[in-house]
């Protein structure tokens, strides 16, 4: 019979002594104890998860320290050690400068960030995606999400309980598959991202590869609107307890998003009324960090033809809503 089995006889309120409970289970009090201190620490992990959770929505720019003085005014006396531990488990990072969440292949390639100094003024020019965590009742999973920059429709999504590649291409492959192809697609330095297996993907359609500046979250700012859009009016108020019921109301609160939801950006449209019908939408990328006054930007071309694809270099850039409310 398994240990497990047995520490399951022993009752912590029970009338007899823990002592002879764990030496009639068979079981010895270091191990008994040392099971429940483990225990006590994963609960109180999910805990402090959906706090930070929680800011990090709010304030998608506090790092880990700001972040353990607002659990301190929680009520919650913890080092900035563990809450670096649980930011990275998460996937998050401050909008900062600073080291990346998203954690960055040595060897992988990462690519220019092609978006500053342009007009996003049509569908299918550029394409974004990111990763968030979702909570449920016991654990966590992770939600990606490909999202049109012109029309904010959410064009494909895909949930895992690990941060691996593979779900990120499956979603990758039912964008392209339902939707066409963009001229840009833009991600953040995360390894699943800057994988081969992600990027061949987008290199075999003829797609422009770009990538935000580490822990530039600004960069990508219409997904990170997306996430609190999902979390506020979605996950935090029905809080899921399994995989099926998020998949199941991720799909029902998706269609609302994108079929029904009015979005101020687009003069209070859908982001399907927008997408289908070409206007309305888009977004003005100023650059901050070019040449003079009055200088167009240098034409973007694709990742394996610009001079720019090699060098890793990037700046960030401040987004403008076209007719944003």
């Amino acid at each position: 019979m398994s240990a497990d089995t047995r520490m399951g006889w022993i009752e912590r309120e029970g009338g007899l002594a823990l002592v002879r409970q764990c030496e009639l289970a068979g079981v010895s009090r270091a191990t008994y104890y040392g099971r429940q201190e483990t225990a006590m620490e994963l609960e109180e992990d999910l805990l402090l998860c959906r706090l930070i959770d929680e800011e990090y929505t709010r304030r998608p720019f506090y790092g880990s320290r700001r972040m353990v003085v607002y659990l301190g005014r929680q009520g919650h006396v913890v080092n900035r050690k563990r809450v670096q531990r649980l930011m990275r488990r998460m996937g998050l990072a401050g909008m900062a400068p600073g080291p990346a969440t998203s954690v960055k292949h040595p060897e992988h390639r990462v690519y220019p960030y092609l978006l500053r100094g342009i007009e996003v003024t049509r569908a299918n020019q550029v394409w974004s995606t990111d990763i968030t965590y979702i909570r449920l009742a016991r654990g966590f999973v992770y939600l990606v999400a490909i999202i049109d920059w012109y029309s904010r429709r959410v064009l494909a999504w895909r949930i895992s309980n690990s941060m691996d590649t593979s779900f990120c291409i499956d979603c990758l492959e039912d964008a392209l598959g339902s939707h066409g192809k963009p001229e840009i697609f833009n991600s953040d330095q995360g390894s699943q991202f800057t994988s081969a297996a992600f990027t061949d993907v987008l290199k075999r359609e003829g797609i422009a590869i770009s990538m935000d500046g580490r822990g530039r979250a600004l960069d990508n700012i219409f997904v990170e609107r997306l996430w609190r859009s999902v979390k506020y009016e979605d996950v935090y108020l029905k809080g899921y307890g399994t995989i099926a019921e998020l998949t199941l109301g991720l799909a029902e609160y998706f269609s609302f998003y994108n079929g029904e939801r009015p979005h101020q950006s687009l003069d209070n449209r859908t982001p399907n009324a927008v997408h289908v019908h070409g206007d309305g939408g888009g977004a003005s990328i100023p650059d901050h960090f070019g040449g003079a006054r009055g200088e167009s930007p240098a034409p973007l071309r694709c990742a394996g033809d610009s001079p720019l694809a090699t060098t890793g270099q990037r700046c960030s850039a401040a987004i403008v809503v076209i007719d944003a409310a």
